[in-house]
């Protein structure tokens, strides 16, 4: 047992040394290159260096999830792996009864971590990612306060039947500007909140300048009511369930296009199943678009297992002329494995293809290869 967990370190450290170089080389030539082009950008809005260096540190957690952590941790099992069958280690330790995927237990580790990370990344930060990269690129811009404020909204709640109609919302402080809001009460009544400005406290909405209307059962229009019968500065305290989280939220789902959701990942779970628990009757492009950004979420943190799985069966070549073709093979096989996704990725939000084959089947098809690949090798 002991020799075993001796094993498993070495594997474990000849693996994270090269893991650090690509994770670092990559994450350096894409900022070198990306500040090429955006440089002119960055000085156009007066951006500080500091300014530059948090922009980056917040947007880079999106080009570890799509593509930085499965391609280095495939070149650095190659590298690991090559090394050892280059000093007939793997054949040594298989010689000495260490089975296959006893071998393979800690590379397999690593990439449940890393999928771990995926799945961390996608859920608590990339969501708050865009507007924060936005803030910081216009910080530095003239009129602060006018930046910040969306267009003219209108959100529905359906499964309330409530209805917010907002002249503006605030991005940075999440107050609501002019809102409107009407719901329809169990009776067949309705009832409307206007006010000059709403800002959100301890689970609870707070609105200024409040008039509060009742429209009775076959009556056309609104009515003054209590709790502020028409006074014109009343502050009035309402437990909507409705969040600043959710605002963002919805402006986030309608704002997407069908062009840019198929490049990617754009919503975390929890966006999308609220948007699907908050709205009865969904448009089907906006369904399909929605369902294969929630298949693209729960296969995302199994791309880094995948990965593994492609590195072992080539990775274990011996001979120089073998590891050299697994090495190439491997790294053809992956980046296919890339451009299926893109294009099973975009066929589902675009309804040619089901949402769930969209986003399983390049896991299925080079999970599987690689799996037949490695029975091989038994």
């Amino acid at each position: 047992m002991a020799a075993v967990r001796l094993l498993d370190r070495y594997l474990l450290r000849e693996l994270l040394v090269p893991l650090g170089y690509c994770l670092c080389g990559f994450l350096v030539f894409y900022v070198a290159f990306d500040l090429i082009f955006q440089i002119g950008r960055f000085q156009d809005n007066g951006l500080l260096a500091m300014d530059i260096v948090e922009y980056y540190v917040v947007t880079l957690p999106e080009l570890l999830v799509e593509q930085v952590l499965p391609v280095s941790l495939l070149l650095a099992l190659l590298y690991a792996m090559t090394n050892h069958s280059r000093y007939n280690e793997l054949t040594a330790m298989r010689a000495a009864g260490v089975g296959l995927w006893r071998l393979a237990l800690p590379y397999l580790v690593v990439g449940a971590v890393f999928g771990g990370v995926v799945l961390a990344i996608s859920e608590l930060w990339l969501p708050l990612a865009g507007d924060r990269a936005k803030f910081i690129m216009e910080r530095r811009l003239a009129q602060p306060g006018q930046r910040d404020l969306t267009p003219r909204l209108i959100l529905n709640n359906e499964s309330a039947r409530r209805k917010w109609i907002l002249e503006h919302f605030n991005t940075l402080t999440k107050e609501v500007i002019q809102p409107s809001i009407t719901w329809d009460l169990p009776d067949g009544s309705s009832r409307k909140i206007d006010a000059q400005r709403g800002v959100y406290r301890d689970g609870q909405w707070v609105f200024f300048g409040a008039n509060v209307w009742e429209r009775p059962v076959k009556v056309p229009v609104y009515l003054p009511t209590w709790p502020t019968n028409g006074a014109t500065n009343a502050v009035l305290t309402v437990p909507f369930p409705e969040t600043p989280a959710w605002i963002k939220s919805e402006i986030k789902v309608k704002n997407l296009t069908a062009t840019d959701a198929a490049k990617g990942l754009r919503l975390s779970i929890r966006e999308i199943l609220d948007y699907r628990r908050l709205h009865a009757q969904i448009d089907p492009d906006k369904q399909a678009m929605l369902a294969t950004q929630l298949q693209g979420n729960l296969a995302a943190p199994f791309t880094c297992l995948v990965v593994v799985l492609i590195a072992l069966p080539f990775g274990m070549r011996t001979g120089r002329r073998n590891v050299f073709v697994g090495v190439a093979a491997s790294i053809f096989i992956c980046f296919g494995y890339f451009i299926l996704q893109r294009i099973t990725f975009g066929l589902g939000v675009g309804r040619s293809l089901s949402p769930v084959l969209a986003a399983w089947l390049p896991n299925i098809v080079s999970g599987g290869t690689a799996l037949v690949l490695l029975a091989r090798q038994r």
